[in-house]
């Protein structure tokens, strides 16, 4: 009677974990690790090393995801586990329910320790070199334009109807349109902001405060804007599910079928993607005013371009971007919750004013890259994300959660092309209009 009672519950528990699957592991062992997770933090024990903070995201990013895509409201109109994992995890610290210990290991690890640019950097390589090469150098060539008219169409229309919400035109431009355009936060906002103290003589910090709620609202705005447009545009023939260019082929182009996952392919592509950082950033260290990731862009594109990388290093690099990506994004996005966006801050400082403008910026810049994409010979819903609306993001960690929260994840390469590019034309701009306005 025993041995089949234990054989009832081992099959039950059995079934439970097959049915339930929260980040691709088992419900049960899911909710032990999670009841571990809570142990170790009421005590405030984590490891302060990356075992500790990968542990802690993967279980919290695990519960975000799983609520955020499986609660009907959330799921449909507020951008799904994408959006829940950087809302509750910034409400997570800010309430003080993560020991302050773990948030500064896991700010180390997304940051310091770079994670953040491991994931990007695997995430671009396999983009790119998955693509058919006739369809991504057609698809470069028009959607720079777009993407840049977007902006320009952006900047007067914020900046105008700040003017009419009681800002004046200096302030809307230089404070709320340019650091949602800026290229993020680390290689955004932050030169922005000292470029802004150096010529008005203030402390960049100040500045700093001042740039930072129009980037997380229009980034959270951006977030949910994507994942309705896709929603509400599934049927439609404006909608390429993926593929950006206007042709019968079908997401990212020409694909054969994918290789069986195996460690020989999943080293090769991590090796592949970590030399093109690599000399993204030699080239960087030689000219600095450019970003190391639009070179990186650049010579990826080129080495697709003139077939430089062997077919077996392109299906290994584009193996290993699939791995990273289905294996932490969930955690990656937790992290950024957790450690890169302050709640508090963001509360103290907002305005109805700059939430409307935020909203403002979002749908111009979705709708011009939708139009300008049609023009252009690009799928709209595709252009208004990777063209529009992640170009008002918190740079690479904003892009990741629009893309995210879309089912876009292919278009990263241009997301960051038009981020990178676009966002360093926007420091430049904003360093003469501080100065002359």
């Amino acid at each position: 009677m025993s041995e089949n009672s234990s054989e009832k519950s081992a099959g039950l528990l059995a079934k439970m974990n097959e049915k339930i699957q929260v980040t691709n592991i088992g419900g049960v062992f899911f909710i032990m690790m999670l009841l571990l997770l809570v142990a170790v933090m009421t005590i405030n024990a984590l490891p302060e090393n990356i075992g500790g903070a990968l542990f802690a995201l993967v279980i919290l990013g695990g519960v975000f995801f799983y609520v955020g895509n499986n609660t009907p409201i959330l799921k449909s109109y507020l951008g799904g586990g994408s959006a829940l994992a950087v809302v509750a995890g910034s409400a997570l610290t800010a309430m003080g329910v993560v020991p302050h210990a773990a948030v500064v290991n896991i700010k180390t690890f997304i940051s310091n320790d770079n994670f953040l640019e491991f994931y990007i950097v695997a995430l671009i390589c396999s983009a790119i070199l998955k693509m058919d090469r006739d369809l991504l150098l057609k698809s470069a060539v028009r959607f720079l334009p777009v993407a840049f008219g977007a902006m320009i169409i952006t900047f007067f229309v914020v900046s105008l109807s700040g003017m009419a919400l009681g800002f004046s035109f200096k302030h809307a431009a230089l404070y709320v349109a340019f650091p949602m355009m800026a290229g993020g936060i680390g290689a955004g906002i932050v030169p922005l902001s000292a470029s802004y103290a150096s010529a008005l003589h203030q402390s960049a910090g100040d500045i700093l405060n001042q740039l930072f709620p129009a980037v997380v609202i229009a980034n959270l705005l951006a977030i949910i804007g994507s994942s309705l447009l896709v929603k509400f545009t599934t049927h439609s023939k404006m909608n390429g599910h993926g593929a950006l260019l206007k042709t019968d082929e079908q997401v990212g182009g020409k694909q054969s079928a994918a290789p069986t996952m195996n460690n020989k392919q999943l080293l090769n592509g991590m090796m592949v993607a970590l030399s093109f950082y690599i000399m993204g950033n030699i080239l960087f260290h030689f000219i600095p005013s450019i970003n190391a990731f639009a070179f990186m862009i650049l010579l990826v594109i080129l080495a697709k371009a003139f077939n430089l990388v062997p077919k077996f290093y392109e299906e290994s690099a584009a193996m290993f971007g699939g791995m990273i990506t289905s294996a932490t994004t969930p955690a990656l996005l937790a992290g950024i919750g957790l450690a890169l966006v302050d709640m508090n801050k963001l509360l103290q400082t907002v305005t109805w004013q700059l939430v409307l403008c935020s909203l403002i910026s979002v749908v111009t810049i979705g709708v011009a890259g939708g139009l300008l994409g049609k023009l252009f010979g690009l799928y709209p819903v595709e252009s208004a994300i990777a063209g529009g609306m992640i170009n008002n993001s918190m740079g690479g960690t904003g892009n990741v959660a629009v893309l995210s929260a879309s089912d876009r994840m292919g278009l990263i390469a241009f997301a960051q092309m038009g981020n990178r590019i676009g966002g360093a034309i926007i420091l430049v701009l904003g360093g003469l209009l501080i100065t002359i306005l």
